[in-house]
């Protein structure tokens, strides 16, 4: 019981990384008309990716060229949507100085990059021959991806709706 008082009593423990100037500056910089590009483009690359797996499998089960030809085209164009939401999220980690200042962005940030180096190597796999560049590596290679891609936004998302980082405020 007396334990109990005691930690009660105790004075509130302060944050040294929420004392920072501009901690609370979270707002996106990154946008167009509010919208910020980093969260709008980040539904392309994901999607896309989960699609490549969806080709490769496809192939895999029916050995259907078209199905290694559609994940040659959804690799590349999750690498280059990659690439766009890559850029406009490492703007806004380095501009806004409340999302610098926190470990889970860096977090968000170092899966992403990885993420991106594998859509890269995935695209880059197929382009000498995509239907023999499914198996069984482009399958590795995607379904490698889709996990990494499953757990950047699953960090991006709680950044954006735990945290609130990069959206707007409104008017």
């Amino acid at each position: 019981m007396a334990e109990r008082e005691k930690i009660e009593g105790a004075e509130e423990l302060i944050d040294p990384i929420a004392q920072r100037v501009g901690f609370d500056e979270t707002e996106s910089r990154i946008a167009i008309l509010g919208h910020p590009i980093h969260a709008m483009a980040v539904a392309f690359p994901v999607a896309l990716t989960f699609c490549t797996l969806g080709g490769d499998l496809l192939y895999w089960w029916t050995g259907d060229a078209f199905w290694a030809r559609a994940a040659l085209w959804a690799a590349g164009t999750s690498f280059l949507f990659g690439m766009l939401a890559g850029i406009s999220g490492t703007a806004e980690l380095l501009l806004v100085p409340g999302i610098r200042s926190r470990a889970s962005a860096w977090t968000h940030f170092i899966i992403a990059v990885t993420l991106l180096s594998l859509l890269g190597a995935n695209w880059g796999h197929r382009l000498d021959g995509y239907e023999a560049a499914v198996l069984p590596y482009g399958l590795l290679l995607s379904g490698l991806s889709a996990v990494v891609v499953a757990a950047t936004g699953w960090h991006g998302g709680k950044l954006v709706f735990d945290y609130r980082l990069g959206t707007s405020k409104g008017s």
